[in-house]
């Protein structure tokens, strides 16, 4: 435990150096201020811009009323909230997808992997820009693992959809997979969020589920090497800034496929990887996935130590760490003039989902052997030996 606390302590201290040496501005969280002061003011919610990136709002309004919180801060105290925040779920993630995975009960292990979480690329990245990446999987994972009968459940994932809408294809699994009173839950609890956004932004509401909704521009660019989903990565590919039906029915494809993987894996008792799988699909599909939509690779990693795949988790650790689209020289629509060979270092997360969505599928023609849940016979000792501690 001492050296567990002592690399965690000294990870945070580098991540706080690094953050005040070279001034990050956590930019996202300027536009979720902005957000937020909109509802106050009663201006239009998606006609403005703001930062020196011109970054416009995107969430539904659900979303903007809950940003008003953001306004009652100076931004400076605003910002230190956002990063300590993150902080926090940041360690809620790695304690959440530690006992999803069933991995053993040993508390310096989860330090040392919330000491080493902090410098995987999607989460430092969700730091860099003050994002809610990790809130929003924080609280899916948290109500896809409550248990079956639990009070509620398919609430929380219900309003992770309604501030981002991404997070709706956990209801589309929930149903595909017979959990029909869960999933009507979340999809009672995500409508809710859609009225209540209607009830107190009326305007905003009927401007964003009529039109905002379908402008993928608003994001972002889609071939830019940020966006890691299969629209940037054909996008490059194709040295196209529009792959157009290509990458629509390619995302269909993936779609599909990705919730039939994780229907097979929850019939044959693999859960867990089930809700990774949507998860992979879930970044895949979007239209635009930033790098730090990626935070899911933390129970993907946990996953893989369950099952002691030690060189795949490690391998994939070190691909989401070693930053290599950032490497690659690129600027402007140079990302879509990049040779062949350069490809798979643009887009290194679309390619890993696609490979672990195939691995999953050969799997489940195999029966799924080699679960994760299935403790191995030195952490059943550990936990053993844990519980006899405790008293539990």
């Amino acid at each position: 435990m001492l050296w567990a606390r002592l690399s965690l302590a000294v990870s945070l201290a580098a991540l706080i150096a690094l953050f005040l040496a070279t001034r990050i501005p956590l930019g996202d969280t300027l536009v979720y201020r902005a957000e937020g002061q909109a509802v106050v003011d009663g201006t239009s919610l998606y006609d403005f811009v703001t930062t020196e990136w011109n970054l416009p709002a995107t969430y539904p309004p659900f979303a903007a009323i809950l940003f008003v919180p953001t306004t009652w801060l100076p931004v400076i105290a605003m910002k230190v909230c956002f990063f300590l925040g993150n902080l926090a779920l940041l360690a809620l993630l790695v304690r959440l997808s530690w006992r999803f995975a069933k991995l053993p009960r040993r508390p310096d292990l989860v330090l040392f992997a919330t000491a080493f979480a902090i410098w995987l690329e999607p989460v430092f990245q969700t730091f860099v820009f003050g994002q809610i990446n990790l809130a929003l999987a924080c609280l899916v994972l948290w109500d896809l693992t409550r248990p079956k009968g639990a009070l509620g459940k398919g609430v929380g994932l219900g309003i992770a959809a309604g501030i981002k809408l991404t997070p709706a294809i956990f209801i589309v699994y929930l149903l595909v997979t017979g959990r029909i009173r869960n999933g009507l839950t979340a999809l009672a609890s995500f409508v809710a969020t859609v009225l209540f956004g209607i009830l107190v932004l009326p305007s905003a509401s009927l401007d964003f589920w009529t039109r905002r909704m379908f402008e993928t521009d608003r994001v972002g660019k889609v071939w830019i090497v940020d966006n890691q989903s299969l629209q940037g990565m054909l996008a490059r590919a194709m040295n196209t800034m529009e792959p157009g039906l290509v990458w629509f029915a390619t995302a269909a494809l993936v779609g599909l496929a990705g919730l039939w993987i994780a229907r097979r894996a929850v019939l044959l008792g693999m859960e867990q990887w089930g809700i990774v799988v949507v998860a992979l699909t879930m970044v895949l599909v979007s239209p635009i996935s930033w790098s730090h939509h990626w935070v899911w690779c933390v129970p993907l990693l946990a996953l893989l130590c369950a099952e002691r795949r030690f060189r795949t988790a490690a391998f994939l650790a070190l691909l989401f760490t070693c930053r290599s689209f950032w490497a690659i020289p690129h600027k402007g629509d140079l990302d879509v003039q990049l040779p062949w060979w350069q490809q798979p270092g643009l887009s290194p997360y679309p390619l890993a989902g696609l490979v672990v969505l195939g691995w999953m599928a050969w799997r489940m023609r195999n029966g799924g052997a080699r679960t994760a849940g299935s403790p191995l016979p030195a952490q059943k000792s550990g936990a053993a030996a844990t519980e006899s501690r405790t008293g539990t």
